[in-house]
């Protein structure tokens, strides 16, 4: 009863285009499609990188209003968004199909974690606001998920925008740190989740630490692509970026 007075008094706009109504409009939610490989520049070996978009347009205004501009409104449709697209990967050869089927052991999300200072600025980690809402989402869809905040930046890395290739790598080394007390338990399939894949240095520094932890990731899933190389091989179908 109470959300069309709210609706009255604080107008909701899409996050995408700013068009008057839901959280993300119909044109703007479908920029976030299945997930698609991709290939990042500096990201030559590990797990696979999938993206559900193009970091371009209505889709990176939406992800800058959640980041930068406080809509953390927009955590339940990005957040669910990522949870469809983990319903469709592949999670290695033991997952008896693709997708996590409901029933099945899960899946534990690790989000890549943000500076502190940048965190603090934006109201908290806000890809580990996401994690938990695609956990939610997959909850509810009968699937046990759960979030594993097992990574953490130390002081000393500045912030990437503007940076090249090479300095993003130089930026990052040594500095993604595991958090002993949000490891998942082990042997349970894991998932980095991320907002935005650009280079795939920080992409390849968390799944590294990971992996000196025990901990194996099968896949990595981010919302947009920015700069990403397309698929090598035909089979695996042509990286579209949405308009």
């Amino acid at each position: 009863m109470l959300r069309p007075l709210l609706d009255l008094l604080l107008p909701v706009e899409c996050g995408g285009c700013g068009v008057p109504g839901p959280l993300l409009c119909t044109d703007c939610e479908v920029l976030l499609g299945a997930p698609v490989r991709v290939y990042p520049l500096c990201y030559e070996a590990g797990p696979p990188v999938y993206a559900l978009g193009s970091y371009r347009g209505r889709l990176r205004a939406a992800l800058l209003a959640y980041k930068e501009r406080g809509r953390r409104d927009l955590a339940g449709p990005l957040g669910g968004a990522l949870a469809s697209a983990l319903l469709q990967l592949r999670l290695g050869p033991g997952s008896g199909g693709v997708g996590i089927p409901p029933g099945s052991g899960g899946v534990w999300l690790v989000p890549v974690p943000s500076r502190w200072s940048a965190a603090a600025r934006r109201g908290g980690q806000h890809v580990e606001l996401l994690a938990q809402r695609a956990a939610a989402a997959l909850a509810g869809g009968g699937v046990v998920a759960a979030v594993a905040p097992a990574l953490r930046v130390s002081s000393g890395v500045r912030d990437s925008v503007g940076l090249a290739a090479a300095a993003r790598q130089a930026n990052l080394a040594g500095r993604v740190l595991p958090r002993r007390a949000g490891l998942p338990p082990a042997g349970t399939p894991v998932v980095l989740v991320d907002d935005v894949v650009t280079t795939g240095a920080t992409a390849a520094a968390c799944t590294a630490v990971l992996l000196r932890m025990g901990v194996e990731v099968p896949a990595i899933v981010v919302l947009a692509a920015a700069g990403c190389h397309a698929p090598s091989s035909p089979s695996e179908g042509p990286y579209q970026p949405q308009r």
